[in-house]
């Protein structure tokens, strides 16, 4: 590999990070530097190093919150532990339904998350109390995130942290901040269990996906701690950015 191909993939990385830690879709930066880098990849293999890379990332993310803001382990732990199971059915899946089944669904439900953001601009925050969620509520947000996010994450991904973001947003009366928090602790869920399924295949290029952990690392650091010192109205203007580029690059996909 020639060194500028290295470093951009190492940039890449640390750039994913960052924008996973946020709000998620680091996917987005860093599948397509990967395919890029290696145009005879296969798309399994980019998915299962890009899980490695993210996995790292995810967790210090995850940590870093945990520290720094209310986490709610009572739909945090539940809610990863099924993720993992549901991500690896969702990886074996993934070569039995065609991607193109999902981008229609996805872009439409995407263009709904960015209108509603944009036309109640309370939503995000507290806007009732969050401890009167009723217990219904917070299992079938449990089973959403860990579950159908799970599945989800692992038979395609794109915007999985936006829509856990989302779900525990609408369904606990949490501000982006936390509901950020929340997703990370289930990314780590997801990412484990499809990277478990990408690893047993061989689909995994181990050596440059744990270089690229590294700076994954660094720039999840850094995304964490902006997102927790600039407050739920940075995550809501990352939150819109990201999920422009996901429904542009996903149209491209479908219809370019």
């Amino acid at each position: 590999m020639d060194v500028e191909v290295v470093v951009g993939l190492l940039f890449a990385a640390a750039a994913a990070g960052w924008v996973d830690a946020v709000v998620g879709g680091g996917g987005l930066i860093l599948i397509p530097a990967l395919l890029m880098a290696f145009p005879n990849l296969p798309p399994a293999a980019a998915l299962g190093t890009n899980k490695l890379t993210a996995i790292t990332g995810t967790t210090v993310a995850a940590a870093t919150y945990a520290r720094r803001t209310k986490l709610d382990r009572s739909v945090a732990l539940p809610a990863a532990l099924l993720a993992v199971p549901a991500a690896g059915v969702g990886a074996l899946s993934a070569s039995s339904l065609p991607a193109s089944w999902f981008r229609p669904v996805i872009m439409a439900l995407l263009i709904a998350v960015a209108l509603f953001v944009v036309f109640r601009p309370q939503f995000g925050s507290v806007v009732e109390d969050a401890d009167s969620v009723s217990r219904r509520r917070r299992l079938l947000a449990v089973a959403f995130a860990g579950c159908g996010i799970g599945f989800y994450d692992g038979v395609f991904g794109p915007g999985t942290g936006t829509f856990l973001i989302m779900i525990f947003t609408s369904m606990l009366a949490l501000e982006f901040l936390q509901s950020s928090a929340l997703a990370k602790v289930v990314n780590v869920g997801t990412n484990l269990g499809a990277l478990a399924v990408f690893a047993y295949q061989g689909q995994v290029l181990w050596l440059l996906g744990a270089a690229m952990a590294v700076c994954n690392i660094a720039g999840a650091t850094l995304g964490a701690r902006t997102a927790l010192k600039r407050g739920s109205g940075f995550v809501r203007v990352v939150l819109l950015v990201v999920v422009s580029v996901l429904v542009l690059k996903l149209a491209f996909d479908q219809f370019g």
